[in-house]
């Protein structure tokens, strides 16, 4: 008899592509396209290889250490718990939150071309990106079942949508004079290709949730590798085919001018009104989606820390049946998707992922021995990680220093809270 306590390889890899095709490439589409130009698909391709590198160091540590935990474990395995541990980790909560920021910011730059609350674009943005945070936070109060539910039937919606926006798309792009945007000479550097892919690497990094499901995946030694590489080569081919669509329907002025809901307006070459609507439909269903998950997942997260008594116990206090972290989460991302422009948010979005990436990616190459890895693959994955984060803070340094100073910021505070925590632990325990 099948048990049905177990998750199976289709919905592990559901809850991997699920988490990857979130709000992501609704949100960041239009800002790699003004980055990368031509060379979108590269770009994508570049952040693609990233994330499937450290695929490679999440199997081998989900088969080894599978926990509910996740990411937060496999940071505590190769370092234990300290303050470097304890400040990754905080990091990794607060990168949940502005991911879901992302997804809000999405949210709020797809809604008001459906429906105009006030006559001014600015307003409706607030408006709308604050009561969708405010409406899943209390989905997510109300009933953990209805989450999963939304999240399935999402996933299978936004996928039949995008695959037949790539379908019509691609007939589309027959004669169409913007097809001539992808040639090489319409290309930027490699190190700005490289640069765009990285801006936009948060596109990629809900891969991640299935270590959290990794106890509970059947046939886990065959399943796990499967889930993650089948989910990450299935979203990098299908965000390299949507830039190349995209790019091709449009000239760079209409992609920059509709940068924040480029997808739906790329729709409207072939099927005019019809298809701005369906794909502004499709982008609100999986940036709530998003934005529920996520909520769910970074309450967990914050959980978890506080249970490896990373940050102090009231954490782990309940409030109308859900931890309190769930309230945190959802009103320090009211803040923050209400202050911050979204290149800002990507930008601070995708240096906590890809250092957090980098360092499981250490842990991977520090265990490998344990984890019977080859060490090499971790290793790229950690040195490829740190160059990426070095060439986004350059290139972003000059066009967005907002977006690097708010990550910088976020980071430091993450050291300093540990740090306080810690300090203040040894000293009440003499």
């Amino acid at each position: 008899m099948k048990d049905t306590s177990k998750i199976s390889l289709k919905d592990a890899i559901s809850i991997g592509i699920g988490g990857m095709v979130g709000g992501g490439i609704f949100a960041v589409l239009g800002l790699a396209a003004s980055l990368a130009k031509g060379g979108t698909p590269v770009a994508f391709l570049f952040a693609g290889i990233l994330a499937l590198l450290t695929s490679y160091s999440y199997v081998k540590l989900s088969k080894k250490y599978p926990d509910r935990g996740g990411t937060v474990k496999f940071i505590n395995q190769g370092f234990g718990k300290t303050i470097f541990s304890g400040a990754i980790n905080n990091l990794l909560w607060v990168s949940y939150i502005v991911m879901l920021s992302l997804y809000a910011s999405a949210f709020g730059s797809y809604a008001p071309n459906l429906w105009e609350i006030t006559a001014n674009k600015t307003v409706d943005f607030h408006i709308y990106a604050s009561a969708i945070i405010l409406l899943a936070t209390g989905i997510n109060y109300y009933s953990i079942a209805v989450v999963g539910k939304i999240e399935s039937y999402a996933v299978i919606i936004k996928l039949i949508i995008l695959l037949g926006f790539i379908g019509i798309g691609a007939y589309g792009l027959m004669g169409n004079p913007n097809l001539d945007q992808l040639a090489l000479e319409n290309w930027e550097t490699p190190i700005k290709l490289f640069a765009g892919g990285m801006v936009i690497f948060v596109a990629y990094e809900g891969f991640e949730l299935i270590a959290n499901a990794a106890p509970d995946i059947e046939n886990p030694e065959k399943n796990i590798p499967r889930a993650y590489y089948f989910s990450v080569i299935f979203v990098i081919l299908l965000y390299i085919v949507i830039a190349v669509v995209t790019v091709g329907s449009l000239p760079f002025e209409q992609i920059a001018k509709a940068e924040d809901y480029v997808l739906a307006e790329a729709a409207k070459p072939m099927l005019g009104q019809l298809g701005f609507t369906v794909i502004t439909i499709a982008a609100l269903i999986s940036t709530f989606s998003a934005i529920n998950a996520s909520l769910y997942g970074g309450s967990k997260v914050n959980y978890e820390i506080a249970e490896d008594d990373e940050l102090p116990h009231h954490f782990l206090s309940k409030l109308w049946g859900q931890p309190i972290g769930l309230l945190i989460t959802a009103v320090t991302t009211l803040i923050l998707v209400n202050i911050l422009q979204l290149e800002s948010i990507s930008t601070a979005g995708s240096v906590g992922f890809i250092l957090i990436f980098g360092i499981v990616n250490f842990v991977g190459f520090k265990l490998s021995n344990e984890l019977q890895a080859n060490k090499v693959i971790p290793i790229s994955g950690f040195v490829l990680c740190i160059a990426a984060l070095v060439i986004l803070v350059h290139q972003q340094l000059q066009s967005n220093l907002t977006g690097v100073l708010v990550s910088m910021a976020i980071i430091l505070f993450c050291f300093l809270v540990e740090w306080i925590y810690k300090k203040r632990k040894v000293q009440n325990n003499p």
